[in-house]
């Protein structure tokens, strides 16, 4: 019994400590970020543009890009991952080949790197539909569509994501009671009826989960708009899905690593990684308050 007990302790004892180093080391990084950054960021750095090479001005371009880059991207991904968790989860046969065949792609889909994901978009989405659409609306004398753009690297950004919002919506209609389902069918309910007035309301903060998480990494992902929209310097403001933009991820990567002095840049470095993780956050939080909000309402 005592070495049972000594062996229970122990693996809290374990657990406890590991948690803690979790916890310390995202403190740790939020401290010196915070510490960085505190003294550049101000209004006139959050609304102006850069200047000087990006030694000075603001970030205001950037923070503007990433917002429309999330928004472009959860109305482009949140639907098609939705609609395909309601049909594994309600019309596929579980024996049947399709389903298999989605759930293998949507898996592959979350291990492949989020390069290949911005090298795709370039091929497919630049190259391919881009000119394509070129060549039939101006016979190819215009470059319009087939160059790096918002919404191509938004595009880009929804397919890295999809599956992230396929398997957290899936999860939360698959939780729902059967006996609902039945009993909505009892009533005289079809299908559609089911799922519109039944499944999709009671999982619905689920829905928000897998649109928080595809916030959360999209937001912070460069890899993907290397190619496919983000500028390297683009003081003024997307007017058009056709334009480039800048985004404070690539923003921070460019500012670290091509910057020619380094040292000069690194209060603007620290200060707009704060900014995209308060940009972050505050999205997530959102996000998070309406979904409790929901669900308290939906519990009385």
């Amino acid at each position: 019994m005592t070495r049972k007990i000594l062996i229970g302790n122990s693996v809290i004892g374990i657990s406890a400590m590991s948690a803690l180093i979790i916890v310390l080391a995202v403190l740790i990084i939020m401290v010196d970020i915070v510490v960085g950054g505190w003294s550049t960021l101000s209004w006139e750095f959050l609304i102006g543009e850069p200047k000087e090479g990006m030694t000075e001005g603001g970030i205001f371009p950037a923070i503007f890009g990433t917002f429309l880059l999330v928004i472009i991207m959860s109305i482009a991904g949140l639907p098609v991952g939705t609609i395909t968790a309601i049909y594994l989860s309600e019309y596929a046969s579980q024996q049947s080949i399709l389903p298999r065949i989605i759930r293998f792609a949507v898996n592959t889909l979350a291990g492949v790197p989020a390069i290949v994901f911005g090298l795709f978009g370039l091929g497919f989405f630049i190259q391919f539909v881009g000119n394509g659409l070129d060549k039939l609306f101006t016979g190819g004398i215009e470059l319009k569509w087939g160059q790096p753009n918002i919404l191509w690297a938004s595009m880009t950004m929804a397919l890295l994501t999809l599956p992230v919002v396929i398997v957290s919506v899936e999860e939360a209609i698959r939780a729902i009671p059967r006996e609902q389902r039945e009993a909505s069918l009892a009533l005289g309910a079809t299908k559609w009826q089911t799922i519109w007035k039944v499944v999709l309301p009671h999982s619905f903060t689920g829905i928000l989960t897998g649109g928080i998480l595809a916030v959360s990494r999209g937001a912070g992902e460069v890899a993907p708009i290397l190619f496919t929209g983000a500028a390297y310097f683009l003081p003024k403001l997307p007017n058009s899905l056709s334009d480039q933009f800048m985004e404070l991820g690539y923003h921070i990567y460019i500012m670290s690593t091509q910057s020619p002095d380094v040292e000069a840049t690194r209060g603007i470095q620290y200060a707009t990684t704060l900014v995209l993780l308060l940009l972050t956050f505050t999205l997530n939080f959102s996000a998070i308050f309406l979904r409790y909000k929901i669900r308290k309402t939906s519990t009385l």
